[in-house]
């Protein structure tokens, strides 16, 4: 059997469920200079041995706490990084969640068949790493009438959808009680009032405490430096979301906040090609989404750990 290659020409490489093999990142920190010394000392064997960052990054203030001269100030020390080692000027935002909106996900179990375009979508438009390749959507293949995902493929291959099998893409449910978020000994990650679970990539110190809390494997960790390709870059970037990230960072789906928040829908979704995928406001009663949750079949991934996911499988009958 031929092998299976992304649309770059590249192997297409599944992620495991478990990792191994360790690495560390130079931590970040955001007190004053005597107390940064102090934890950066503390807190060595979290470093990796590339060398400290700038001090003014060590020293940034935490994102929520950023006043609006200091975010663009952040923005533009970023955005001239970006197109030095791009060469494309990136357009970088800092968009805010909107009022009276929290954002659910919802995806027709009976209708995917394991395609992957959703995956590779998200790869494209969130700059993900190539190689070693980074993907934030794990598609698993599910024999009809077994819900264990225990006994689930993500390594198929060949022409899908193959008979007697359904298909069941996760990733970052987006919980409202977030157990990713508890853990973070830093506050590097945490859930925004839209609901959309984000990670502060300035401020995450590596220690993959959120990976490995989060019930449904939804998290990456940059083992080795990503390597974006010049002519791959999205230069369409938000801070909290597809910003190309550093070795020794955690990332992660942000439903594509770069793009909902300016109201469009998740590269995903638009992607898709049999419409299995559905996003929206769930707070608007007269929303698809809201519909869904309603009124459908909806089967909740997990459901008895409590983590109250706003992610949502359903089907027509």
């Amino acid at each position: 059997m031929a092998e299976e290659k992304d649309p770059q020409g590249a192997p297409f490489s599944h992620p495991k469920p478990y990792g191994s093999g360790v690495t560390r990142r130079q931590f970040l920190a955001v007190a004053a200079a005597g107390a940064a010394a102090a934890a950066a000392a503390a807190l060595s064997p979290l470093r990796d041995f590339g060398g400290f960052p700038p001090l003014r990054e060590m020293l940034q203030k935490h994102f929520t706490e950023l006043t609006p001269g200091q975010k663009k100030e952040v923005l533009e020390r970023i955005a001239s990084q970006l197109q030095e080692k791009y060469g494309a000027a990136p357009q970088l935002t800092a968009l805010p969640p909107m009022d009276g909106v929290q954002y659910a996900y919802a995806l027709n179990i009976g209708r995917c068949v394991g395609c992957r375009k959703c995956v590779y979508a998200c790869m494209k438009e969130n700059n993900q790493s190539r190689d070693p390749q980074i993907q934030y959507i794990s598609v698993l293949q599910m024999e009809k009438g077994n819900i264990d995902v225990e006994k689930s493929s993500i390594d198929y291959e060949g022409q899908v959808p193959k008979e007697g099998h359904y298909y069941m893409p996760v990733q970052c449910h987006h919980c409202e009680t977030s157990p990713c978020t508890k853990v973070c000994p830093v506050k590097a990650t945490w859930r925004e009032p839209d609901g959309i679970v984000v990670v502060d990539y300035n401020w995450c110190i590596g220690c993959r405490y959120c990976e490995a809390a989060c019930p449904y494997h939804a998290r990456r960790f940059n083992f080795k430096e990503p390597y974006l390709p010049e002519k791959d870059f999205n230069p369409k970037i938000d801070y909290l979301s597809n910003r190309p990230r550093p070795k020794g960072t955690m990332e992660k789906c942000t439903f594509c906040l770069q793009r909902t928040r300016a109201g469009k829908y998740p590269a995903c979704l638009e992607v898709c090609p049999t419409g299995s995928r559905k996003f929206g406001n769930m707070l608007d009663p007269d929303s698809e989404i809201s519909s869904i949750i309603r009124d459908k079949r909806v089967y909740i991934f997990k459901e008895e750990l409590g983590t109250v996911p706003r992610f949502y499988y359903y089907t027509d009958v």
